[in-house]
C-alpha cells in the first residue's frame, strides 16, 4: 500500500482517485488555494463531485489546501499534479518548499509553454521552476492518452501512456496505478507524448467544427446527418500536421500514432470542451461570442494553448505545413470566423 497525494480537485484530478483507491492505496485529494469552497461543498454532500456526477471513494481523504503541508510531509510515494496549465508556477512554488528529491511526480496537466521564445513541455517548465525553487533533482512522468475524467470515474476501460526518459520510474508508477479498467503503457518519448497531449486540443476544435464546415449550402439538418466525411478528412489532416509538428520539436512519429496522439485526438474530438467550442466556430461564431454566450465558465484548453504559443508558431512555421493549426490560431487569437481553404494537394 502506497501514500498518494493528488494536488488539484478538478475533474481529472478527482477521477484519478478511483484507480489509486481501488488498488488499496491511501489517497489524499487536496484542492488548490482557489478550491476551498468547492472542497467544502463536496464534503458536505458525502464526497459527491458535481463535475463527475458521482461520489468519490469513501477510503480517500478530501482536503483543503491548508492541509497540504501536513500531508506532503508524510511518507508520500507519488505526487499527482492535476492543476490547470496556468497553475504550474503556483504548484512549483508550493511543491518546492516541501518536495523530497526521491518522490516521483506524475503530471496530468496538458500544455506547452514558451520560455525565451522556445517551445517547452510542461514537464520541462515544471522541472525548471522546481530547480529555481530550491530542488536539486526532480523526477517527472507525464500522462497522455484517451481518458476522459467521467469515464475514469465510472471505471470505464481506459488506456494511457506514461512517459519518462527514465523507464524504470514509469514502470514503478504503472504498477502503482494500473487496474483492470485503467491500463498503462510506458514510453521514453516524453517530448512526443507531451506535445501530442497538448496540440490534440487544438485539432479537437478543428474536427469539432466539421459539421458546420461540411457544406456551404446544405441545411443544418443535412449537415448533422452527413458531416462524417468532413470529420474524417479533418482527422487525417490533423494527424499529418501533428506528425510534422511533433517531429519538429524532437518527438517521435510513432508517438503520434499511439495513445497520446491518435487515441487522445479521437476521444477528444468525439466529445469534450474543445470539440464543443469547435462546433460553435464551425457554424460561424467568433471565439469570443461562443465563449461568452455558451462556455463562459469553462476552460478551453485548445484556445489557451493557441493564445500561449500561437503567435510564435505563426513566426516560426510555414503556413503550408500547418494549415489547420494556423487557421485555428487566426480564429482564436484574432477573433476571426473560422474558414478553411479546401484545396487538393
Amino acid at each position: 500500500m502506497k501514500n498518494i497525494l493528488i494536488l488539484g480537485a478538478g475533474a481529472m484530478g478527482s477521477a484519478f482517485v478511483f484507480p489509486c483507491a481501488d488498488n488499496g492505496h491511501t489517497v489524499s485529494l487536496i484542492g488548490t488555494h482557489l478550491e476551498d469552497e468547492f472542497i467544502e461543498n463536496i464534503k458536505k454532500k458525502n464526497n459527491f463531485h458535481p463535475y463527475l456526477n458521482c461520489e468519490l471513494p469513501s477510503n480517500s481523504k478530501i482536503l483543503k489546501f491548508k492541509n497540504f503541508e501536513e500531508e506532503i510531509n508524510k511518507d508520500i510515494s507519488l505526487i499527482v499534479l492535476a492543476v490547470n496549465s496556468k497553475g504550474i508556477e503556483w504548484a512549483a512554488e508550493n511543491l518546492g518548499k516541501f518536495l523530497k528529491k526521491e518522490t516521483p511526480i506524475l503530471l496530468l496537466t496538458k500544455g506547452l509553454s514558451l520560455i525565451d521564445n522556445k517551445y517547452k513541455t510542461l514537464a520541462d517548465k515544471l522541472n525548471n521552476l522546481l530547480l529555481k525553487n530550491g530542488q536539486k533533482k526532480t523526477n517527472i512522468t507525464a500522462v497522455g492518452g484517451p481518458c476522459l475524467a467521467g469515464g475514469l470515474a465510472n471505471r470505464i476501460r481506459s488506456s494511457v501512456v506514461l512517459a519518462n526518459s527514465d523507464l524504470s520510474t514509469a514502470k514503478k508508477i504503472s504498477k502503482i496505478i494500473s487496474t483492470k479498467y485503467y491500463s498503462t503503457e510506458i514510453s521514453d518519448d516524453l517530448i512526443g507524448v507531451e506535445v501530442c497531449a497538448a496540440v490534440k486540443n487544438i485539432y479537437s476544435m478543428i474536427i469539432g467544427a466539421s459539421e458546420g464546415l461540411s457544406s456551404e449550402k446544405a441545411s443544418k439538418e443535412i449537415k448533422k446527418k452527413n458531416f462524417l466525411n468532413t470529420a474524417a478528412s479533418l482527422m487525417y489532416q490533423s494527424i499529418s500536421e501533428m506528425v510534422f509538428f511533433t517531429k519538429s520539436l524532437g518527438g517521435k512519429e510513432s508517438t503520434v500514432f499511439g495513445l497520446a496522439g491518435l487515441g487522445d485526438l479521437y476521444v477528444s474530438s468525439a466529445g469534450g470542451r474543445n470539440s464543443r467550442m469547435g462546433k460553435y466556430l464551425g457554424y460561424g461564431m467568433s471565439y469570443r461570442e461562443a465563449k461568452n454566450t455558451h462556455m463562459s465558465k469553462e476552460t478551453i484548453e485548445g484556445a489557451e494553448l493557441a493564445f500561449e504559443i500561437g503567435p510564435q508558431i505563426v513566426k516560426d512555421y510555414d503556413r503550408s505545413k500547418l494549415p489547420l493549426m494556423m487557421n485555428i490560431i487566426d480564429t482564436i487569437c484574432n477573433n476571426k470566423k473560422l474558414k478553411l481553404n479546401w484545396i487538393n494537394k
